[in-house]
């Protein structure tokens, strides 16, 4: 076989430097995070953590947003300063020291306060694929974050104080074409296999085969066979019970041939077929999840303004309706199994040239929609792959964070019902939405002068929020003490974990791969439990 040709010291360097991570999403995963561009309001250590680990996977760029100047309660959490960065700004230092970590990343810093950009100039944050931000007043997350809902910005709010911290994350709408599932279902159609399979299955006959390819055809065949025989007896029937699976356990065994001492001889393509019993012989049909997505009134009423996953979604259905007779297109994937290259290669191309005729199918059902709705046009390759996941394709509707805030309603029921449990990290998130609120009012954190004075003033933000679940008070002031003991302050390896936490999150939206939280996530340092709640 010839050698592939070398690639360029250009390329080679750069899937070196980032081989681990195109392991998981693949060399169009990091071009997308390549584009992407980031926001970060407050250079905190929590903020420059969640960079750090976006920074070294080798995103396009990033933008800090922070007016503070560098103090001596910055060096002691957050290792992205120098003590010469003491009375400089505290983004434009903290951007110098992150940029050193990859010089592939551009990076630029905005020493203006938040809520002034908002006021004067609101399309600033338009450019972003995602603004995070850390440490900010109750006014300023619910007036930036009713903006960035308006604007369609994804948008992930962090707090670290202590040893609690959480994350938010706010879309509209987030679409995952590839979410990378712990079991991926294999598409074999061995029930209703399409013409080119089914040639190439009576193409082999098992019994007349001498031993070496025998011992060499692949798994697949050998269950087809199978259930082609058991149909003899059940006709019109599918393999479906314990007991009709076990029927073709045992028609599996007698193809094994013995040797001359009655012994059955050792084959592993068939000691693969009957493990595979169980998970290849399910029957192809529509999951209800992908049914739910393709007739849902945004893939059937689509606008000039919809998204390309919508317009995917509905060529898709166009498909099943038609061509595919209700079914998804071949994935055209083969598992790994014991078998001959030959026949290997072979069933491999037979899956593969099926998949790219179903794909280019719904590629030009694409092409009509774009065509009519005059909009951006997709490429194959993009359709391509929407066919390659069809079958595990998700949809996360968000909430605005702003709701959270409004006094009664269904989030106000929610949070309720997680407190008369009652669950103390529903109690951790309400300490941290109380110290907004004590920050928003004070211009400072709980603690950060007198903790033992703003012990009856936090209480008091946490008795406001608990009237607006319509929640009685805590029966103790435990947490309360401790947060004021806190003093705003920051634990290092708190938000090390947090900030891990929330790049990955980052990186699922910017590549649009594997299932994001939704949408909040609290983490409690002191006794490392965690929960997730969906508001």
């Amino acid at each position: 076989m010839a050698s592939p040709s070398p690639k360029s010291p250009e390329q080679n360097e750069k899937s070196k430097q980032y081989d681990r991570q195109l392991r998981l999403w693949g060399d169009h995963g990091q071009s997308a995070l390549e584009n992407g561009h980031i926001c970060l309001i407050n250079a905190t250590a929590l903020g420059t953590e969640i960079l750090k680990s976006i920074v070294l996977p080798g995103v396009g760029a990033i933008t800090i947003v922070d007016e503070n100047i560098t103090s001596d309660e910055d060096f002691g959490c957050n290792f992205f300063l120098e003590t010469s960065s003491k009375g400089l700004n505290r983004g434009s230092e903290t951007l110098r020291l992150l940029l050193e970590l990859n010089d592939a990343v551009q990076g630029h810093s905005v020493q203006e306060p938040p809520d002034q950009i908002l006021k004067d100039n609101p399309d600033f944050f338009k450019s972003f694929n995602t603004v995070i931000a850390t440490s900010l007043n109750e006014k300023l997350i619910k007036d930036l974050s009713q903006h960035l809902w308006d604007l369609n910005i994804p948008f992930i709010l962090c707090r670290s104080v202590g040893f609690l911290g959480s994350f938010r994350i706010q879309f509209k709408e987030h679409a995952i074409i590839e979410t990378h599932p712990d079991n991926e279902r294999v598409d074999l159609r061995l029930d209703v296999p399409f013409p080119i399979l089914s040639q190439y299955f009576d193409s082999i006959n098992i019994s007349t085969l001498d031993l070496k390819d025998h011992g060499h055809i692949p798994w697949i065949v050998i269950l087809y066979k199978a259930v082609q025989q058991w149909q003899i007896t059940n006709p019109d029937r599918w393999p479906m019970s314990r007991k009709e699976k076990n029927e073709i356990k045992e028609i599996i065994q007698q193809y094994i041939r013995i040797d001359e001492n009655g012994v059955p001889i050792t084959e592993e393509n068939f000691e693969e077929a009957k493990r595979a019993v169980n998970t290849a012989l399910l029957p192809t049909f529509l999951p209800v999840k992908i049914q739910d997505l393709i007739y849902s009134s945004a893939a059937i009423n689509l606008t000039k303004d919809s998204s390309a996953f919508w317009i995917m979604c509905s060529a898709l259905r166009g498909f099943v309706e038609a061509e595919g007779k209700g079914k998804l297109p071949v994935t055209g994937v083969l598992p790994d199994m014991t078998a001959s290259t030959e026949h290997y290669v072979k069933l491999q191309n037979i899956y593969r040239c099926q998949a790219a005729a179903d794909a280019e199918i719904v590629y030009r059902k694409v092409q009509q929609i774009v065509s009519q709705l005059q909009c951006d046009t997709m490429s194959d390759t993009e359709v391509k792959l929407f066919c390659r996941h069809a079958h595990d394709l998700h949809l996360i509707k968000g909430s605005n964070i702003a709701l959270e805030y409004q006094p009664g309603g269904p989030v106000a029921s929610y949070i309720a019902r997680h407190l008369e449990e009652p669950d103390v990290m529903m109690v951790h998130y309400i300490l941290l939405r109380a110290a907004d609120m004590f920050r928003s009012e004070h211009c400072r954190a709980p603690g950060e002068w007198e903790p033992e004075s703003d012990i009856a003033k936090l209480k008091n933000c946490v008795s406001k929020i608990l009237t607006d679940v319509s929640c009685s008070p805590f029966p103790k002031d435990d947490h309360i003490h401790e947060m004021c003991r806190y003093g705003g302050a920051e634990i290092h390896s708190v938000s090390a974990f947090l900030g891990g936490c929330v790049a990955h999150e980052a990186i699922k939206l910017v590549t649009n791969q594997y299932n994001p939280v939704n949408n909040t996530f609290v983490y409690d340092g002191a006794s490392t439990n965690s929960a997730t709640f969906t508001f």
